[in-house]
C-alpha cells in the first residue's frame, strides 16, 4: 500500500467514527385495528318446525338456542312461503302487504296470475321490506335469497315488451334466487360481503335455506330424509357460525322460519269435484286451502253446496272469513276460501295414486305450524326462552336492531323487549 492510499484510508475511518449517525426512519403508522359493529344477520329455514330441534342432530342450532333465546313462533295465514316471507320483513300480515298467497289474482290486472317467480312490483309494492327501510337510513343491505329482495320495491314495470322498469329500491347487494346455490355457496356469499372494506360491507343480510321444506314436502316431517335435511343446514349454520369467528365479526343473528310442516297422506283428501260440480267455479289455488272463483252466474248454486262445514273443510265467502285470521279485506283475496282439517288436502278431484309427505298452509295456530325462532347476539340475553309470539313482531325487532324507525307495523316490540339483554 502506498503512503497516499494509507492516507485516504485513515481520513475514510476517521469520518467514519467522527460523523454524526443518521436519524431514524419515521415511525411506521399503526393502521388501527378493525372494528367491526354487530352486522345483523336474518337467516330463514324455510319449513323448519321447532321440534326438529329434538332430533339430535342441530348441535349448532341447539347451542345458539339455549345460548340466545328462543319461542315458538306463529305464522300468520295463509301458512305459506311468500305470505310469510314478507310479513317477517314488514312487519304486516297478508291480508295487508298484498302478498296474500303463493298464487293469486288481482280484479286490476285481469288474466294474470302471481306465481312465485313474479318480480313485478305491481304486486310487491303494498308493503316495505326493511330493507328498503333500512336503505332510507342510510343502512348498507345485502340479501342471498328472500322473496321479493329481487324486486325493485316502488318500481313500475311497463306491461309491453321488454318490460321497462322506472324506479324502485333493491337492497345494496342481492341474488336471484336459484335452488340450484348450494348451502355453502351461499354462507360464503355471506362471508364474502363480510369481508369486504367498512364503507361497502353490508349492515342487514338475509340468508335463506329451502332444504328443510323440501324434504318435508316430499317425505313428510317425520321422515330420516327430513331430518337428515335438517342435520346438513345445521352444518351450514355451523359455517356461518365459524366464519363469522374467523373475521372477528360480531352478528345478531335472528333465525326464523315461514311456517311448520303437517303429514299429509292421499288418503286424506277431500276432492272438489264431489262436492260442487265443477262447472260452477273455478280453482285458484289448492291444497291444504283452496281458493275458488264461482264462474259466471253461478254464484248461487256455488254456494249451495259449497258454504259451512263439511267433513273435514269450511268454506267461507271472503267476507265471513273468521276475524281471527285477519285476512279477507286485500282484494286479492280470492272470493271464497275453504280450509282443510290439519293434514288433510283439498284438491280438484280425487288423486290417482297412493301417496304421502307433508304440506302446509293450514291454521296458522295449529301445532304443526309452528315456526322455529332463534335470536342469539350481543343484543339478545342469553339462555331465554320467551312466550309465543306472532311473527308480525320480527319486523320491529329487526328495525331496533338496526336503529331505524320501522314503516307502520302490525307488530309491536313485545317480543323484542322480551329478547333483549
Amino acid at each position: 500500500m502506498s503512503a497516499m492510499t494509507g492516507f485516504l484510508a485513515a481520513l475514510a475511518l476517521s469520518a467514519c467514527a467522527t460523523a454524526p449517525a443518521p436519524p431514524p426512519p419515521p415511525p411506521v403508522a399503526q393502521t388501527a385495528p378493525d372494528t367491526r359493529a354487530p352486522v345483523t344477520i336474518l337467516i330463514s329455514i324455510d319449513g323448519f318446525r321447532p321440534d326438529y330441534l329434538d332430533r339430535g342432530v342441530t348441535p349448532t342450532l341447539s347451542r345458539l338456542a339455549a345460548e340466545g333465546v328462543t319461542g315458538p313462533m306463529h305464522p300468520s295465514f295463509p301458512s305459506k312461503t311468500f305470505p310469510n316471507h314478507y310479513t317477517l320483513v314488514t312487519g304486516l300480515r297478508p291480508d295487508r302487504h298484498g302478498i296474500v298467497a303463493n298464487r293469486m289474482e288481482d280484479p286490476r290486472r285481469p288474466g294474470e296470475i302471481f306465481t312465485m317467480a313474479s318480480d313485478d312490483p305491481f304486486w310487491w309494492n303494498e308493503a316495505e321490506p326493511i330493507w328498503v327501510t333500512a336503505d332510507r337510513a342510510g343502512v348498507r343491505t345485502a340479501t342471498m335469497f328472500w322473496p321479493g329482495a329481487n324486486v325493485a320495491i316502488g318500481g313500475t314495470r311497463a306491461t309491453a315488451w321488454p318490460h321497462a322498469l322506472t324506479g324502485g329500491v333493491r337492497p345494496d347487494d342481492w341474488q336471484q334466487y336459484n335452488e340450484a346455490v348450494t348451502g355453502p355457496q351461499r354462507v360464503n356469499a355471506v362471508l364474502d360481503w363480510l369481508r369486504r372494506p367498512a364503507a361497502i360491507r353490508p349492515a342487514f343480510v338475509t340468508l335463506y335455506f329451502d332444504t328443510v321444506d323440501t324434504a318435508g314436502h316430499h317425505f313428510g316431517p317425520g321422515d330420516a330424509r327430513t331430518t337428515a335435511a335438517v342435520a346438513e343446514v345445521d352444518a351450514r349454520i355451523g359455517d356461518l357460525v365459524g366464519g363469522l369467528a374467523s373475521l372477528g365479526q360480531p352478528a345478531n343473528v335472528v333465525l326464523v322460519a315461514d311456517h311448520g310442516m303437517a303429514e299429509t297422506s292421499s288418503a286424506r283428501t277431500i276432492a272438489l269435484d264431489t262436492i260442487a260440480d265443477p262447472a260452477d267455479y273455478r280453482v285458484i289455488e289448492s291444497g291444504p286451502y283452496a281458493a275458488l272463483a264461482a264462474m259466471p252466474g253461478q254464484t248461487a248454486a256455488l254456494e249451495r253446496k259449497l258454504l259451512g262445514k263439511s267433513a273435514h273443510m269450511t268454506c267461507w265467502r271472503k267476507a265471513e272469513i273468521p276475524a281471527r285470521f285477519a285476512y279477507g279485506k286485500n282484494p286479492r283475496v280470492p272470493a271464497y276460501l275453504c280450509l282443510a282439517d290439519d293434514g288433510w288436502t283439498i284438491a280438484p278431484s280425487a288423486p290417482k295414486q297412493a301417496s304421502s309427505g307433508g304440506s302446509h298452509g293450514y291454521d296458522n295456530m295449529a301445532d304443526d305450524m309452528t315456526a322455529l325462532f332463534i335470536a342469539h347476539g350481543p343484543a339478545f340475553a342469553r339462555g331465554r326462552i320467551i312466550p309465543a309470539f306472532d311473527n308480525v313482531d320480527v319486523q320491529p325487532m329487526l328495525a331496533a336492531l338496526l336503529g331505524i324507525a320501522p314503516r307502520v307495523t302490525d307488530g309491536s316490540l313485545t317480543t323484542w323487549n322480551a329478547a333483549k339483554k
